[in-house]
């Protein structure tokens, strides 16, 4: 029998968990595991179920449907997902990626990766993973995200992550992906976001720097996030230390945010997640 993860959001009222459970014991289902939430603010609902059965996954949709009527359901298999990475100069958190996919730690097949440079060719090739270069030099931002959007068109990722991606993607191009275009960024946000971060936390003088994993829109560093983490810093590090103080937790929250989406564990609701971690 096949493992599936049913997702569902809608307004809360009474019975909700009882109406699906139902569906799902009429077909011989196997729940493995539960999750609910309300948001009281809103009064939205949000369940994660994982369950194993032999169904018709439009079928039994339909039927949950029908049990709840106005509702969001999403029911997917359960299964390793396919991913595309794209960097620029720095390794840590593709790297971290691809070492964890090359040990089996991480649920995903890592189908390419994408740079406009070259350097980290060789980390990609090294692991076997097709490596494309698509240089920004000389040509306008659009024509390059066209290369891009080439590129990728050769694959059928899941999510795209942008690991140390340190080019702004235009709404053009994120509006392609809705919420499957993960990024990291070298900040606690909202603080600091744009460029140089870690020169900003300097100037400011914190006592903790951070990394925050979100969904790439438009908008910049402002899309829904994910995983944030920090670690204390003092008067003592000048910028460069913390840029290398920073790379553990950068590839750290980066590794976290990706498993989330793989489990489908995360409700997206306007700019803001719900997450069963």
């Amino acid at each position: 029998m096949k493992t599936y993860i049913l997702l569902i959001d809608c307004t809360d009222e009474a019975g909700i968990v009882y109406k699906v459970t139902g569906v799902l014991y009429e077909r011989k289902c196997n729940i493995i595991s539960n999750d609910e939430f309300v948001d009281k603010s809103t009064n939205h609902f949000f369940m994660r179920t994982e369950f194993f059965g032999d169904i018709d996954q439009n079928e039994i949709s339909a039927e949950i449907k029908k049990s709840l009527g106005s509702a969001n359901i999403s029911l997917v298999e359960k299964k390793k997902k396919n991913i595309v990475i794209l960097v620029s100069k720095e390794h840590h958190c593709a790297g971290d990626l691809i070492l964890r996919h090359h040990y089996a730690e991480l649920d995903a097949h890592i189908e390419a990766v994408i740079s406009n440079h070259q350097i980290l060719s060789g980390l990609a090739e090294k692991f076997g993973i097709p490596f494309h270069f698509i240089s920004h030099e000389g040509i306008e931002r659009a024509a390059h995200e066209e290369k891009i959007l080439a590129a990728i068109g050769e694959y059928n990722p899941d999510y795209l992550i942008l690991a140390k991606y340190m080019r702004v993607l235009s709404g053009n191009f994120t509006e392609r992906f809705p919420n499957r275009i993960i990024n990291i960024h070298h900040s606690f946000l909202p603080a600091f976001i744009g460029a140089s971060p870690y020169k900003q936390a300097h100037a400011r003088g914190v006592k903790i720097i951070g990394a925050t994993a979100h969904f790439v829109t438009e908008s910049l560093d402002e899309g829904p996030i994910i995983a944030q983490d920090i670690i204390h810093v003092n008067h003592r590090l000048e910028v460069d230390d913390m840029v290398r103080a920073g790379r553990d937790v950068e590839k750290k929250t980066l590794a976290t945010a990706l498993n989330l989406a793989l489990d489908e564990r995360i409700f997206v609701i306007n700019n803001r997640t719900v997450i069963f971690s």
